[in-house]
């Protein structure tokens, strides 16, 4: 899987996340690191929509930038997660393209497990016409 990645901070997070996408066999495209959080989750969200990227992965301090930034790029549905079960959440039920979470909180192991739900779960298609009603 191709995957945008920006971060507006490197941290160790930031670093192991990189990371554990690389060693799943994932292609990881940094395209915002240190930028200020609204371009990372602009050029994020534009790298999603383009289809550069199958999804993207954006990080701030609290991810609430990242993911209002990400979210203004037309066919983006970035999701701001604290934990695995909402990242499942949030690609079962609203098909998000983009997972959002937040650096001052979340540790490796909570952002790892997010990742791993986020790109493991499929959309149920129960939910499609449900999902089909943001555009």
């Amino acid at each position: 899987m191709r995957i945008a990645f920006g971060t507006d901070e490197v941290t160790p997070v930031t670093d192991a996340v990189q990371g554990r996408l690389r060693e799943a066999g994932h292609t990881v495209d940094a395209v915002a690191v240190g930028d200020p959080w609204p371009d990372v989750g602009r050029l994020v969200g534009e790298a999603v929509s383009g289809r550069a990227a199958d999804v993207g992965v954006v990080a701030c301090w609290t991810g609430t930038g990242v993911s209002i930034a990400a979210n203004k790029v037309d066919g983006v549905r970035a999701a701001l997660c604290t934990d695995a079960e909402t990242a499942r959440g949030a690609r079962r039920w609203n098909d998000a393209n983009v997972l959002a979470f937040g650096l001052r909180l979340t540790s490796i192991e909570v952002a790892n497990e997010m990742v791993d739900a986020f790109l493991t779960t499929a959309v149920d298609a129960d939910e499609r016409a449900v999902i089909d009603r943001l555009r």
